[in-house]
């Protein structure tokens, strides 16, 4: 058992509700090919794509997985309350339905998306039928500022502790810390995201567009929940290209045809030095270790 700083920590309530999906005057996507067409894409209560499914090979353009809420309230003219839920939820942080039909039922926070800011919660297939547009979920929030205190130069973000316990790491036999993952990134092919200031809300995304670099690390088979490794990166204090450099994430958002875009990928480990060392697991997957918690 890795020692942190939980006692340290802070739990706090953050809501939101349930958003719609929405649409534009001009709905036509256009692929880098220059082929245009209408696709479903975030917000809204996603019955048939979940946690563990596919990221890739769906009819779809960043569709988010399960349920997607946001705060509408405005303080002083001003979104900072979803700022707030955004910033503070982790994935793995309980989250309770307080209105509706399905009231009093629980699920987990399994990512954030940028750019439209939503945070998502996987629920079971029956509480997912019960669910409303409109019906507010709250968050007990989790994880802000949390350390492994044996690895100090490796930066944990997002996640809740209880997650974090429930994932196999371990100390390598050169200092590094050992996450497994499903798969490796270049940092070359991540795209939207990049160049934010810190990386403890939202996402970017791989760039699935270069056939060959795909077909190297086997990146068509991405799921949802999984966690990979991106190399010679670093998401510290934003998300920029570091030789050399390791940041471990979460696919939470499925595959684009916009250019620049793809399954997106929230931070929750970062080591700008390469203090991380990537084990390759197929089971490194967010639908496994949530059953643990």
């Amino acid at each position: 058992m890795l020692k942190t700083n939980r006692e340290q920590l802070i739990c706090q309530s953050v809501i939101g509700e349930i958003t719609s999906p929405l649409g534009g005057v001009n709905p036509y996507r256009i692929n880098p090919e220059g082929h245009s067409a209408i696709y479903p894409g975030v917000g809204g209560i996603t019955y048939n794509l979940r946690i563990g499914d596919p990221a890739c090979g769906f009819f779809a353009d960043h569709v988010e997985p399960g349920v997607s809420i946001s705060n509408f309230t405005q303080f002083q003219g001003q979104p900072g309350p979803n700022r707030a839920l955004n910033l503070f939820s982790c994935a793995g942080n309980l989250a309770t339905i307080v209105s509706g039909e399905a009231k009093g039922k629980k699920g987990r926070v399994t990512g954030k998306h940028g750019g439209i800011e939503h945070v998502l919660i996987d629920f079971p297939a029956k509480i997912l039928e019960a669910l409303v547009i409109g019906d507010k979920i709250q968050i007990k929030a989790f994880g802000c500022g949390l350390k492994l205190l044996d690895f100090p130069q490796v930066s944990i973000m997002n996640l809740d502790p209880d997650l974090l316990s429930a994932l196999p790491l371990k100390a390598g036999k050169d200092g590094k810390l050992q996450v497994p993952v499903t798969h490796q990134v270049p940092a070359a092919i991540m795209g939207s995201g990049l160049g934010s200031p810190h990386s403890h809300s939202g996402d970017y995304d791989i760039q699935l567009f270069d056939h060959p670099t795909v077909a190297k690390h086997q990146l068509t088979d991405l799921r949802l929940g999984d966690f990979v490794a991106i190399t010679d990166a670093d998401a510290s204090y934003g998300r920029i290209y570091r030789s050399g450099g390791v940041v471990i994430g979460i696919v939470v958002h499925s595959d684009c045809v916009l250019a620049g875009h793809g399954p997106g990928v929230m931070v929750v480990m970062s080591a700008g030095g390469g203090e991380i060392e990537p084990v390759v697991s197929p089971k490194a997957n967010l639908a496994n270790y949530l059953q643990k918690m």
